[in-house]
């Protein structure tokens, strides 16, 4: 598709209207944003909102991206950090910026988690944010000090059932998905133990080697180092199947806990109401982003894989996987948070 055909599609002209009468100076202003607007997009640079603090899982892929993206597009991308209420904050500021594609926020699977979890939401994620593309996701891993007398999953189901609610698991937030791992894995297997909210996945980290808690689920990057320097243990990874970057380690399903499954995403959105060839065309840029062989490596060393799917895709995804915390999140109990 040409330049000008894809130019055409992006934009309907909002000045068409009868202006017989009208001043000449509103006619000039109409035909000045006609011809801005008939440019291809992108033609000018574009804002990548990150909803959390710099070094974390969103900020190193959202950087990741952005640097592609600018190669790939022939525009810079700006990466913004907008951190706070569990990537409410810079997820909202995206939501109520202008539909024309040139805003980008690149949240957690939190943003699934958050509409069951706070009694209040200043925006819709199915109406006012625009699916582009799931761009990675990563697994979570359950780790455990080493001095706890466990080795598997089942050794640690047993220890739990065995002396109910004296065993504790740091969480870095309640409405991640380690969290939501932690819950999930605690209704599945009928255990009893306490969690614990820290202030993100390092400090966690640091009460998990200290032997403040005995467990943790969190990301790979908060957790590997360690379990390669021998301070944690993993006992499993929250995905599916198995991660090709760390695959001596089960997964939780395939260690006595089938159908257990709590993914750690990412993925890229606009504001809603964006014109659908804008929002296709950056979901293409995306895709080809994660797909090309330098980007794919520097996923895998931060133990995330690659996904870039298609809008319809990636919405169907976020409807799926709200529907399945919301299940979580009742079940659990957890009350709203203001």
């Amino acid at each position: 598709m040409s330049n000008n055909s894809l130019a055409m599609q992006m934009h309907i002209e909002p000045c068409v209207r009868p202006y017989i009468g009208r001043q000449v100076t509103v006619l000039m202003a109409c035909l000045a944003v006609s011809s801005a607007s008939a440019q291809p997009f992108p033609h000018k640079p574009l804002r990548m909102i990150v909803p959390s603090s710099p070094g974390g899982g969103s900020d190193i892929m959202g950087r990741f991206l952005a640097q592609k993206l600018a190669e790939q597009m022939g525009q810079q991308v700006i990466v913004e950090n907008r951190p706070g209420a569990s990537s409410v904050i810079g997820t909202d500021a995206a939501a109520k910026s202008a539909p024309d594609g040139y805003t980008l926020v690149i949240p957690p699977a939190a943003v699934s988690v958050n509409p069951s979890i706070f009694a209040k939401m200043p925006f819709d994620a199915l109406r006012d944010l625009a699916a582009i593309s799931q761009v990675a996701e990563s697994a979570n891993v359950l780790a455990a000090h080493p001095a706890l007398p466990v080795r598997t999953i089942k050794d640690l189901i047993a220890l739990a059932k065995a002396k109910p609610g004296t065993l504790s698991a740091a969480s870095p937030g309640i409405s991640g998905t380690p969290h939501m791992a932690a819950e999930l894995f605690k209704l599945m297997t009928a255990t009893d133990f306490l969690i614990i909210v820290y202030k993100g996945s390092g400090p966690g980290s640091i009460a998990l080697m200290s032997g403040e808690v005995p467990l943790q689920f969190s990301t790979p990057p908060s957790s590997l180092p360690y379990v390669r320097a021998g301070r944690m243990r993993a006992l499993g990874v929250t995905t599916k199947t198995r991660v090709p970057s760390m695959p001596d380690i089960p997964t939780i399903a395939e260690s006595g806990v089938p159908g257990y499954e709590a993914t750690q995403w990412f993925g890229l959105f606009t504001a809603g109401g964006t014109p659908t060839a804008i929002v296709e065309r950056l979901a293409q840029e995306t895709a080809r982003a994660v797909r090309s062989s330098d980007l794919k490596e520097r996923m895998s060393a931060e133990g995330l894989q690659p996904v870039g799917s298609t809008p319809a895709e990636f919405s169907a995804y976020l409807r799926a996987e709200m529907a399945k915390w919301a299940k979580v999140v009742k079940a659990a109990n957890i009350k709203p948070q203001l």
